[in-house]
């Protein structure tokens, strides 16, 4: 084929493509910063942006759409730099914003971006996970039929947690809130559950102490820690536990459990508030916005138990909020009592009583962990709740030097030794089955005669014996109580 052969053929093949191509308009949205200011922007000119979309800034800054007016649009900045200012330009995403999940994040700690905090590389992981999710439907959820244990005797006995329950930790500053849910993240050692410790707000002294102890406590290697500290830009706190549920959720659809702990929902409605106020959102009750009782229960509806068809894997929620001189009564803790499945109540009274963990069992309920309540946990704890609180009805005429019949006597100083059997050390849990052999003790009148200074020390050498021993809750009773006779040096009955 001689040249001019292919010079013809080049030319007859442009002309080809030039008759078959069809010009297009390419249209792409500009729009321009009009203000920026305590973590929020205004920006006009994107007539096609959406809600929860992420809005590209020209200096390198991201924002999610959180407000749609008539002229502008109001984003809420996940970062930050000094050259994000009015007249920036600013571009459609067309992306809502999701987070890296999956195995990687085990041991890691990250903002509710997914970016490494710990000083590590970034996780390696090849999964993403929206943030926002409508909650599983009806047809994949599962009855609570399963326990989850936190270790803490007054729980696990008195106000049970089953897998894929929401319970509420409530009560004032200071009062062991956040050590409850600590203890809950250790004891899940060695049980194939995954936990998710999320601290939004939290100063970084906080941050570190917590990191700390669960790193020394060997609970890092089956937890990932979120985390948005008190000086990062408000987005990022409010975001904060919804990238936590994203990561605890991808697992349950693998058919793992869960648990996610967030501290606390306290500071995220403030968060929330402030950003509502900012974006001109009309103020209700305590200046709260409208939906901040849509933003929390989307959030904890996602907390389940799924059945086998949709992966079989739970979410156990444990939210955390602060309450303001024991007032529960309050906007943000009954908007949360009324979204969970109960709520654990510490109270400033018992605190200083000496009472620890300061558990008010009058005013904590478990709606639905008694489902999950292993059969012999049951049986043994059986009345004990309504006892311990007819005791402390009882107690009340002690106070007045009042004479009492000896059932009255007798059932006040079985109250008072169950209170000092509840008492429990910080960061110190409990297996289950101490929990079954204190319990039968207790019931078998082991500890009556004993004085109570005595119980801490027995119960220690009773932890200690359980621990080596082979029997487990299926075991029958009788060998618990020979096994108890022989721990404690008590003679078997009969």
């Amino acid at each position: 084929m001689q040249s001019g052969e292919l010079t013809t053929d080049f030319l007859s093949g442009v002309d080809d493509w030039i008759s078959a191509y069809q010009p297009s308009a390419r249209l792409t949205e500009i729009g321009g910063v009009v203000s920026v200011g305590d973590g929020i922007a205004w920006v006009k000119g994107l007539a096609s942006a959406t809600l929860d979309e992420i809005m590209l800034f020209e200096d390198g800054s991201r924002g999610v759409v959180f407000e749609l007016t008539e002229d502008l649009i109001g984003a809420v900045l996940l970062d930050e730099t000094p050259a994000l200012t009015a007249g920036t330009r600013v571009f459609r995403s067309k992306h809502s914003i999701d987070i890296p999940v999956g195995d990687a994040l085990l041991g890691r700690v990250i903002d509710p971006l997914g970016l490494a905090l710990d000083g590590h590389s970034e996780p390696a992981t090849k999964d993403r996970q929206a943030l926002e999710k409508l909650s599983p439907p009806i047809v994949a959820r599962e009855n609570i039929k399963e326990p989850l244990y936190t270790g803490i005797k007054v729980i696990d006995t008195l106000i049970p947690i089953g897998k894929g329950q929401r319970q509420l930790i409530i009560g004032d500053e200071g009062l062991g809130r956040s050590s409850l849910a600590l203890d809950t993240v250790i004891n899940q050692q060695h049980t194939n559950v995954y936990c998710i410790y999320v601290l939004i707000g939290q100063k970084r002294s906080t941050v570190t102490s917590t990191i700390e102890l669960l790193r020394k406590h060997g609970a890092m290697s089956y937890t990932t820690i979120v985390v948005a500290e008190a000086t990062a830009l408000p987005g990022l706190q409010h975001l904060a536990p919804f990238s936590g549920c994203a990561i605890a959720e991808f697992w349950m659809q693998q058919g793992r459990d869960t648990l996610i702990v967030y501290d606390d929902l306290s500071t995220h409605a403030k968060t929330y508030r402030e950003l509502s106020l900012l974006l001109r959102h009309p103020p209700g009750r305590e200046a709260y916005p409208g939906d901040i009782f849509y933003v929390h229960a989307r959030l904890l509806e996602r907390a389940t138990s799924l059945n086998t068809r949709h992966g079989g894997g739970s979410m156990t929620a444990l939210p955390i909020i602060e309450t303001q001189q024991g007032e529960i009564a309050a906007y943000i803790p009954t908007n949360l009592i009324s979204i969970t499945d109960g709520q654990i109540y510490l109270d400033q009274e018992l605190f200083v009583a000496g009472f620890r963990p300061a558990i008010d069992i009058a005013r904590s309920v478990s709606r639905i962990g008694g489902r999950a309540q292993h059969a012999r946990i049951k049986e043994e704890a059986g009345r004990m709740k309504l006892d311990y609180l007819q005791f402390l009805e009882l107690e009340v005429f002690t106070r007045f030097g009042a004479q009492l019949e000896a059932s009255m006597e007798a059932a006040i100083n079985r109250g008072k030794v169950l209170r000092e059997l509840l008492k429990q050390g910080r960061l110190s849990p409990h297996s289950i089955e101490f929990q079954l052999a204190w319990l039968i003790a207790f019931n078998e009148g082991y500890f009556s005669a004993l004085d109570r200074e005595q119980l801490p020390e027995l119960l220690e050498r009773l932890a200690a014996s359980v621990s080596l021993s082979s029997l487990t809750l299926d075991s029958p009773r009788n060998q618990w109580i020979t096994a108890l006779c022989d721990w404690l040096s008590i003679n078997p009955p009969g």
